[in-house]
Formats: structure tokens, sequence, C-alpha cells
């Protein structure tokens, strides 16, 4: 489906995406490129770049955690998109030194590289607010109650952005969970239907808001060329709750699979979970999923209200649960064909 928003900034702007190697950040850094835009992607030099390593932009090493490698890139930026975070940490101090601290670090740069700055668009998370009670979904004058470490640290640096007033113009965005190609757990779910496995996660009744990653792109670019969204806060959703298990059933509707469940009890879930933890801090590695993404997944609800940045600013996702999973599906056979 074409985008329907422009980017209504100039077309030679100068854009910084941090985080660009990474799920989201590749989509961005791909449409902010795809429009015009001088695009600089900030990279650590560990970091993987083939998600963008084709793309006509500007990669620079550096890191949110240490502010002066931050000058180069924030100095003469029009856009700042700041996505660049720790998902899976090993530990509570990474959470924070990565996604409260660098997000300070970046804020500071600005303050003092770049005072001219057009627009911070900081992408937060559903985390930050924390779960939904049963049967109601949540909205932006809700208070903030996180439930894990990462969602704490995303909290604390909504809190520093809010903290530069109106020095600094900027927005706020929390998607839920989005979904799309190169997002791993949904790539991880099309590798196993593909094997004719439909994994349970989760329970049945347990519902979250979702978005395509192309709808959040726009609303993302929305955010950064409309003056009326300059100090707000937004939920970005496609509006339909759904469960778990409806993903997977999405999945593989659109993959064409319809093979046995593979039920995996919570407890079995929640052990691996400990494993892979106690791995990961053997191996000094970052776990692939912790006993609080299992939590969440069982425990609560994650439902939000998107009705503020459609009434004011117009924003509509043009894309549900099916119509993700088979343009997810189709870029994941197109990938492998392409790699023989």
């Amino acid at each position: 489906m074409e985008n329907t928003i422009s980017f209504r900034a100039p077309r030679n702007s100068r854009c910084l995406v941090t985080g660009a190697n990474g799920f989201i950040g590749s989509h961005l850094a791909a449409t902010l490129a795809e429009a015009g835009n001088e695009v600089v992607c900030l990279v650590r030099s560990t970091s993987r770049r083939e998600t963008i390593s084709s793309l006509p932009v500007r990669l620079v090493e550096g890191d949110c955690r240490d502010r002066s490698s931050l000058r180069a890139v924030v100095s003469g930026a029009d856009y700042i998109f700041h996505l660049a975070g720790a998902i899976s940490a090993p530990d509570r101090e990474t959470y924070f030194a990565v996604n409260a601290g660098g997000t300070r670090n970046l804020v500071e740069a600005c303050l003092e590289w770049n005072p001219a700055l057009r627009r911070l668009v900081y992408v937060s998370s559903i985390a930050a607010v924390g779960p939904s009670p049963r049967g109601r979904s949540l909205n932006e004058a809700d208070e903030c109650r996180p439930v894990s470490d990462y969602g704490r640290s995303k909290l604390e640096a909504e809190q520093t952005v809010r903290g530069a007033g109106k020095t600094i113009p900027w927005v706020i965005v929390r998607p839920p969970n989005v979904l799309g190609p190169r997002q791993k757990e949904l790539e991880e779910s099309i590798g196993l239907l593909r094997l004719r496995i439909r994994p349970l996660v989760g329970r049945k009744s347990s519902r979250t808001s979702i978005i395509g990653v192309w709808d959040l792109v726009r609303a993302l670019l929305l955010v950064a060329g409309d003056d009326r969204a300059v100090g707000r806060t937004y939920f970005v959703t496609d509006g339909t709750p759904v469960s778990w298990r409806d993903i997977t059933a999405a999945v593989a509707r659109a993959a064409g699979v319809s093979g046995a469940y593979l039920p995996v009890p919570y407890p079995v879930q929640y052990a691996a979970a400990a494993a892979a933890e106690r791995i990961a801090r053997w191996r000094r590695r970052t776990p692939p999923f912790t006993r609080e993404h299992v939590a969440a997944a069982r425990k609560y609800d994650w439902v939000y209200d998107t009705g503020a940045i459609s009434s004011e600013l117009g924003f509509r996702s043009e894309m549900d649960l099916a119509g993700v999973a088979a343009r997810t599906v189709a870029a994941r056979l197109e990938r492998t064909h392409a790699h023989g």
C-alpha cells in the first residue's frame, strides 16, 4: 500500500536516525532516503549493518552512551529520529545506561550543538506506560505504571525529552507491538510455521495493540512535519486489539500453513527464559528472550487508544493484521529466493 502522508519538511532536509540498523530504523531510513532527504545513520562500531548497507545513506560510527561521539551527527541536522535503545539487556543497569542515559546524552547534545533543530522525534514504547486493565484501553492521559526495567528506562527517557521544554521541538511516539519484515519474533514465527509448527504464545485471552511498520513510519513522518505535534505524546496503533494467537494464525494463513499446534506450557516457557538468561550472562551476551517477556505476554493486556493522533493530526492506519502478515510473509519469501 502506498504512503498517503508525505514528509512535509523540505525534500533536501538532513535527517539523523539513531538505531537505523534496527527493525523500525531501517524501514524509516529507507523511506526518508526515498523522499530525497540526506539521511545520516548513527551506528555503533559493533553493529550489524546489512539492513541499511545498500541504502543511499551515510553511516557514522558513534554511540549514544558516548556524548562526545554525537557532536558530528547532531550538528546541522534538521530532524532527528531517536530509535536507538536496548529492548533486551543482561541487567537493569544496561537498560538505563542505553535507554535513559543515551537519550539524556542526545538531548544534551542537541541543546549544545544544534539549537536550530526543527524536530526531535523520540520513539518510546507502550512499555513506558505499562499494561492496560482488562477490558479498557489506555490513553495518553493515563498514569504510567511500567512493569519492567525496559519500560522504566523508556519512561525515564521520555521524562528527559520533556525536560527540554520549548528549547527543542520534540514529539514522543509510543508504538505497540510493531509487525513487519525483519521483526525478530515474527520472522522466527514464520520459520517455525514453514516447519509445520504453530507455536502458542501467551494466553488466548491476552490482547495487544499492534501496528504495521509501514504505518508506524508514516506516523513518524507525520509528527516530524506537523507543528501541531510539538510537545505532544502519541500512541500509534491500528485500532484493533488482537491476541498473540491471532497473530500466529494470521501469519499461518498468509504462509498457507495448516500444521498442528505445538502448545508450550507457561512453566516451560518461563524455565526456558530463565535458562536463556543464565547462558547469556555466562557468555556476556544479551538473552534472546527473558522471563519478563514471557510474563508480559501471559499476564497482561497491552491495549491503547490511538484517538489523539487520529483526531489531532488525521492519522489513520492503512493496513490490518491480515495485510501486515501477507506483506511480511511475501517479503520473507522474496529474500529467501534472492539468496537462493
